[in-house]
């Protein structure tokens, strides 16, 4: 029996790591920043914890009864969590509030159950023994924890599906305990009758969690959702709102199928246009495919390197019929070779050199993304950029997040490039910046291709000025180890959307 209940140590620890972590992941996913995110969620979930274990001196009878209520309601509380959460999150004023609270809520329980456990046994082992063996399995099983999570959890259960798991296994440790300790439960038959009710429940929750999620989005999407899918990087939502069709990213818009070509002729033609026959060209990012799709548009290219992390985004784009549509079929061209790949990673051992290099990720909203954007990553572009070869980054709004694009520029010129920034207006995103960099000057090509429908001559001689309100300001360049810029992004992007 005593040895039972260690085995039960191990698994309540497994439990209460995986709530932090899930935690932790849906903050980041939901709000962005996810340095700043787990930071708070792990402060707030150990606190809670320490004050869970400060209340348990106050529990003097009917310890293991008062065990088993904990395990049910942490399976109740830590198991719906996730999905209360995602359902919460378009409609609630005070999200970060109803957040942090179930944070604590789940946190205090969890800090309840070592200390009742180990007051349950301590007449079973000499306290040296019993400290040593019960601290054995919470450690055990918080590691167990952290290889789980990430390479088995949110890549084949998802985080609703997986918070209803273990909460599942809580309320099976709860009636193993009553079980083991029937005789000396006060109201067994009441517990085993609640414990029931929590396990059909939390099942009902494990079994439909899909339709739940799906529920969750229909609240923050515009139009209906035509795909969803959880990869082990992101949550990918494709809707489709009247003729347009819109990808989102973990919930952040990727582009909008109306006037993405907008954005895509001007992130390309420029720097293209400006090379005299163009061979090899490398796109990070941009699984989509719609870069690699105007890049195609000249003939001299031969070599189109497209690196993206996500093996799922690129599948989508090259086997969904409508996708292929859009993209006009670029990520099945003979010319095209996809990596899916860390580009960060990547770029290290690559050792070819390109004519054109277009840096096409997220917006750098995480320190993740933000160290795509640092001088760090910037010289491992430079270094397979050929002489008079051209590199093109998208830089967010000069608009919105002013110090953020301008801080894209002073760090590249950190670096001795010479660089040119241009914006354009997009409806769906309003002003939107790029940045385009040399080795040596550049010049804004005086012709186009007569078939885009966006940019043309007079448009791109437009896009280099800058009124006063998005005109140069100082900052400070963007380095892996001070990561400035994600903080800019992030001050920048809260004002205007709260």
């Amino acid at each position: 029996m005593a040895y039972a209940l260690l085995l039960s140590v191990f698994v309540i620890s497994t439990c209460g790591l995986i709530y932090e972590l899930t935690a932790g992941a849906l903050a980041s996913y939901l709000l962005g920043d996810s340095v700043t995110q787990f930071s708070i969620i792990i402060g707030v979930y150990l606190s809670a914890m320490g004050l869970g274990s400060y209340l348990s001196r106050y529990i003097v009878r009917n310890v293991i009864t008062v065990f088993i209520q904990v395990e049910l309601l942490i399976g109740l509380v830590g198991g719906s969590a996730a999905a209360v959460l995602f359902m919460l999150f378009e409609v609630a004023v005070h999200f970060r509030s109803i957040l942090y609270s179930l944070i604590g809520i789940t946190g205090t329980l969890v800090g309840l159950e070592i200390p009742l456990i180990m007051r349950v046994l301590k007449n079973r082992f000499e306290f040296r023994d019993l400290v040593s063996k019960v601290f054995t399995f919470d450690y055990i099983g918080a590691l167990f924890a952290s290889l789980l999570f990430p390479l088995v959890l949110v890549p084949y259960l998802g985080l609703i599906r997986a918070s209803f798991l273990f909460g599942i296994i809580n309320a099976l440790v709860a009636l193993w305990a009553l079980h083991l300790f029937r005789r000396e439960v006060l109201y067994a038959r009441l517990h085993a009758a609640a414990g029931g009710l929590v396990l059909v429940f939390l099942t009902a929750g494990m079994v439909y969690s899909g339709w739940i999620l799906h529920f969750a989005e229909t609240l923050g999407y515009k139009g209906n959702i035509i795909y969803a899918k959880t990869s082990p990087y992101q949550r990918i939502v494709l809707t489709r709102d009247g003729d347009s069709l819109q990808l989102f990213l973990n919930g952040n818009l990727q582009f909008n199928s109306r006037d993405e070509y907008r954005y895509h002729e001007a992130l390309i033609h420029p720097g293209l246009q400006s090379l005299r026959e163009p061979k090899d060209v490398l796109v990070l990012g941009g699984g989509d495919g719609l870069a690699v799709r105007e890049v195609l548009k000249y003939a001299s290219v031969s070599s189109v390197t497209l690196v993206d992390l996500d093996a799922e985004v690129t599948k989508l784009f090259r086997s969904h019929e409508t996708l292929v549509g859009l993209n006009g079929g670029a990520l099945k061209s003979p010319k095209v070779h996809i990596i899916n790949a860390d580009a960060f990673i990547w770029l290290k051992g690559e050792t070819g050199k390109y004519d054109f290099i277009v840096i096409d990720f997220p917006d750098p909203s995480t320190y993740s993304v933000g160290k795509l954007y640092t001088t760090t990553f910037y010289r491992l572009v430079q270094r397979v950029l050929k002489d008079d070869g051209v590199i093109v980054i998208q830089s967010t709004s000069p608009y919105v997040a002013r110090r953020s694009f301008w801080c894209v520029v002073a760090t590249l010129q950190s670096l001795g490039l010479k660089t040119t920034p241009y914006h354009t207006y997009l409806p769906s995103f309003g002003e939107w910046g790029y940045v385009i960099a040399k080795k040596t000057p550049f010049k804004m090509p005086e012709t186009f291709k007569p078939d885009l429908r966006f940019v043309t001559p007079a448009v791109a001689q437009t896009m280099t000025e800058f009124p006063a309100d998005m005109g140069p300001v100082e900052t400070e360049v963007n380095r892996l180890h001070n990561q400035v810029l994600v903080r800019y992004f992030e001050e920048e992007w809260s004002r205007y959307t709260h």
